[in-house]
């Protein structure tokens, strides 16, 4: 027995967006204000996550928005050759400002306007909500470059994305705009199919971690989102049942050395990396899946 196309319809549906826009808004107001410390400085600001994707379901709380320092950047060198290696240190200007100063000027800019509301974690700032206003993660970063060619400032080529540490000064590299745009892409070559897909599966693992069938945490959206991206295109369509039948199969049979993340620079798995799913917990949310899916609840 499977689960209704009338209970998969409902959890393909976007949750709530005009009170996360509102969240965005205001937070941004406060980030670029004229009078911050780093006001001189380049940066940006954007949403990640999912409200930023368009895969949010009426579960989701946090609004994830993502603080990038542009006036400095950090590389990755390690495939470059010797002689574009020397290129690069050649024409290199070593940076007056940090990411750690920019996070301690953000910090101090958020606690100004939002006091003890505001708490800095391992990895983002967490702005409490107020009336209107939603619970909010604010990821401080900055721009990382991993170089593929450096010949000249004119004729280079790498993959943009973004960098910050931990506290145990671990670096964290993700490349979240790539991640955005291929899932986009992704969506439009499926027929609109993919978003309203990834949704049904946030809102199967919700559902299954309130009823004690799954471990909180096991399966972050941005995981499952990396998951299906996977999922070749033509199992997509039909119907929601017809589709959940064709992705579980091809996740249950596929190989899982060749799964990547949504931003095509991973490899979806790795033991360690803070980056990348652990192959262990992609197993235990699968298997709770297609448990879930033959009981029909």
């Amino acid at each position: 027995m499977s689960i209704s196309e009338k209970q998969l319809d409902i959890w393909s549906r976007q949750g709530s967006i005009i009170q996360s826009a509102a969240t965005y808004q205001a937070l941004r107001n406060v980030l670029e204000r004229d009078d911050a410390l780093y006001a001189h400085r380049s940066y940006s600001t954007f949403l990640q996550g999912s409200y930023g994707n368009d895969t949010n379901v009426y579960a989701d709380s946090d609004v994830d928005i993502v603080m990038q320092l542009d006036s400095v950047f950090y590389t990755d060198l390690s495939e470059l050759s010797a002689s574009d290696k020397a290129n690069y240190e050649t024409n290199r200007s070593p940076a007056q400002y940090s990411w750690t100063e920019f996070r301690k000027e953000v910090i101090a800019q958020l606690t100004k306007a939002y006091g003890s509301a505001v708490q800095p974690g391992s990895k983002a700032i967490y702005v409490a909500g107020n009336g209107g206003r939603r619970d909010a993660d604010v990821l401080l970063v900055a721009e990382f470059r991993r170089y593929f060619r450096y010949a000249s400032p004119s004729d280079q080529r790498y993959a943009e994305g973004i960098c910050f540490w931990l506290r145990d000064g671990i670096q964290v590299v993700n490349y979240p705009k790539q991640h955005s745009v291929n899932c986009t892409a992704k969506h439009q070559r499926t027929r609109s199919w993919f978003k309203p897909i990834v949704r049904i599966f946030k809102n199967m693992r919700n559902a299954m971690v309130a009823q004690g069938r799954l471990a909180d945490g096991i399966a972050p959206s941005y995981f499952v989102e990396g998951m299906l991206y996977n999922v070749p295109d033509a199992n997509f369509g039909l119907s929601y049942c017809a589709t959940l039948i064709n992705v579980l199969n091809w996740l249950n049979g596929c190989d899982r050395a060749k799964l990547e993340c949504a931003n095509g620079q991973y490899f979806l798995f790795h033991p360690t990396s803070p980056a990348t799913w652990r192959r262990e917990q992609f197993e235990i949310f699968l298997t709770a899946l297609i448990n879930f899916w033959n009981d029909g609840d």
